[in-house]
């Protein structure tokens, strides 16, 4: 396997959990436990199916959330945060303190997602 060069550290993480929807996901697992697809495209909001099943295979990817796919009829599929995706807790948190503190008179909040 190619190894992905990056120039500093900040890159891996920004590489894992860069782009509009990624932080959503994560916090979103990480807050509310497993989720199905349906689920994280209910309450992920602006967000294809297409643009999701993509995130979802990135973060699985990157070993930060596990995908369970259980052997019913019809078959069920949940999503889970992994231990190292629970590690980005703090960041989460972090952006979604900062969000709040900066956010100006351009930006109306539609469907908060931080607690």
């Amino acid at each position: 396997m190619e190894k992905i060069k990056v120039t500093c550290e900040m890159e891996v993480t920004l590489r894992m959990i860069g782009g509009k929807s990624k932080p959503l996901i994560l916090h979103t697992l990480i807050e509310n436990g497993p989720k199905r697809f349906t689920e994280l495209l209910a309450e992920v909001t602006q967000i294809s199916q297409k643009t999701l099943t993509n995130q979802l295979r990135e973060l699985q990817k990157d070993g930060l959330i596990h995908r369970e796919v259980f052997a019913e009829v019809p078959p069920r599929v949940e999503y889970s945060i992994t231990d190292k995706g629970a590690t980005l807790w703090p960041i989460l948190e972090l952006m979604c303190e900062w969000g709040e503190k900066n956010m100006d008179e351009r930006f109306e909040l539609t469907a908060p997602q931080c607690s």
